[in-house]
């Protein structure tokens, strides 16, 4: 069957915003034309292909062939990819479009050649909800990929030294507002579990520790002293930390606990008889 094809250059007069589905008068804006926006990451030549044939596969061969290039849509996917993890994650559209910088960027430089493109993607995406001010832990960005925290790891370290960038230090204080929200805590038991954790850090107790384990072993710590009813299993849940591994830190906390609360703080409980806490 006999198909024939139009191609209509995009000069830099067309519109690149949205197309809509119906067409209105010339009286003013269209609010419904189709399509979606220009999107200034992608390089192909923005050509439109007009085809018309009786064999929808071989419209749409064509029409993947002429739309994009290879690089494009390798590029469309790992897009997709991240904002589905990013979804996930309740991320905001400024993490998305930090993340898909981060990607075409790295994919310019050739630097991630050869490696898993969901591993890149999660390392993007890792990369900029911490420059964005929403930190997540390699754990979370695990929680919605299919591969595993030592591929995103050396992804990471390769987008940090191939774009000579950096990421601010993770520190407690991070996590402890979203943890404690999950956990359904008053907002006077957050200010406590950060204090605690900032002492802990300060004096050293928790040297080693990684900071989502410090502001669990705080946030347990702090429901165990106001005798708010949260176990470690349920606070590592929520963290994502091992219960195990919060109760360890909790116990290399106890000793020093006249000097990680507030000084105004008054506990409802002796802390000198918490249970588990030898």
């Amino acid at each position: 069957k006999q198909w024939y094809q139009r191609r209509v250059a995009i000069t830099a007069g067309i519109d690149v915003g949205s197309e809509w589905r119906t067409f209105a008068d010339d009286t003013g804006d269209d609010p419904s034309r189709v399509g979606a926006a220009e999107n200034p990451l992608l390089s192909g030549d923005l050509t439109t292909s007009i085809l018309s044939t009786g064999n929808n596969y071989e419209m749409q061969r064509l029409s993947n062939r002429i739309l994009s290039s290879g690089n494009d849509r390798a590029l469309v996917q790992a897009f997709g990819e991240i904002r589905l993890m990013a979804n996930r994650l309740n991320a905001s559209q400024a993490i998305i479009d930090r993340a898909n910088t981060l990607f075409k960027n790295m994919t310019d430089t050739k630097a991630l050649r050869g490696r898993s493109t969901e591993a890149n993607c999660a390392a993007c995406l890792y990369i900029a909800c911490n420059q964005e001010g929403a930190t997540r832990t390699f754990k979370e960005i695990c929680a919605v990929c299919t591969v595993s925290k030592k591929q995103i790891g050396k992804s990471f370290k390769l987008i940090l030294r191939a774009l000579n960038t950096s990421v601010e230090i993770i520190k407690t204080g991070d996590f402890m507002s979203r943890f404690c929200s999950n956990l359904e805590l008053e907002h006077k038991a957050q200010n406590i579990a950060t204090h605690v954790a900032r002492q802990a850090v300060d004096l050293d107790i928790v040297a080693g520790k990684v900071p989502v384990t410090v502001a669990a072993a705080a946030i347990y710590f702090t429901c165990l002293a106001m005798d708010v009813d949260k176990s470690a299993k349920e606070i590592g849940d929520v963290a994502g930390v091992a219960e195990t591994t919060i109760k360890q830190t909790f116990r290399a906390m106890f000793p020093s606990r006249d000097k990680l609360f507030p000084p105004d703080f008054v506990p409802k409980v002796n802390l000198d008889n918490i249970s588990g806490a030898k």
